[in-house]
């Protein structure tokens, strides 16, 4: 990750086509590494190597057609994460409160970037819905008390950070463009490993 962020912070285009994929890939095969086959590690699996899709398509986002791939790779990635997280325990309290701040975080960056939106504008609206509601399951398996304290963070702390590096690349695409918007990338990784690591703990 480290080697990734110096590549793009320098425009290394030949480092970039390889750090990116094996950064990727290396957090899928942490979640290869767990013990027990279960239907939580097989969407994750299934929400990884979609992302792994979506990074290989953002290395050329600079054109319209590769960032919209991009975009619907890891727009089905959220999805499968979402289906792993909603597998994990019944609703409760914090699906709700989690949902009404997710909300209002939308609505507020939304009206940031609606101006440079211009086509992608159906896009970006159902891309962020889908990861706000991915986000909102990570918290309702916080809130779950038969589910690990260290699994819940792992989740929880994944789920954000990875929403965190997605507001990131919007804001510079859509809104205020960042010299150093590639930092993002730590927070995404960051958000991905602990998803991989939730693997070893969950059946």
């Amino acid at each position: 990750m480290a080697l990734l962020i110096r590549a793009e912070l320098q425009y290394n285009k030949r480092q970039i086509y390889l750090f990116k994929p094996v950064a990727t890939i290396l957090v899928i095969a942490l979640a290869l590494g767990a013990s027990e086959a279960s239907g939580y590690r097989y969407w994750v699996l299934l929400g990884l190597t979609l992302s792994l899709g979506g990074d290989i398509a953002l290395m050329f986002q600079e054109n319209r057609k590769p960032f919209l791939i991009g975009l619907v790779l890891f727009l089905l990635g959220h999805v499968a994460y979402t289906i792993a997280f909603s597998m994990q325990g019944p609703i409760n309290h914090w699906l709700g409160w989690s949902s009404v701040l997710l909300l209002i975080a939308g609505l507020t960056f939304y009206r940031m970037i609606a101006a440079g939106l211009d086509r992608m504008r159906v896009p970006v609206i159902l891309y962020f819905l889908v990861i706000s509601l991915m986000v909102a399951l990570a918290a309702n398996m916080a809130g779950n008390p038969v589910i690990a304290g260290k699994t819940a963070t792992l989740v929880l702390t994944g789920a954000l950070l990875f929403y965190i590096s997605d507001v990131m690349l919007a804001a510079n695409r859509f809104w205020r463009p960042w010299k150093y918007n590639r930092l993002s990338l730590a927070f995404y990784y960051g958000g991905q490993t602990m998803i991989a690591l939730s693997t070893h703990s969950l059946s």
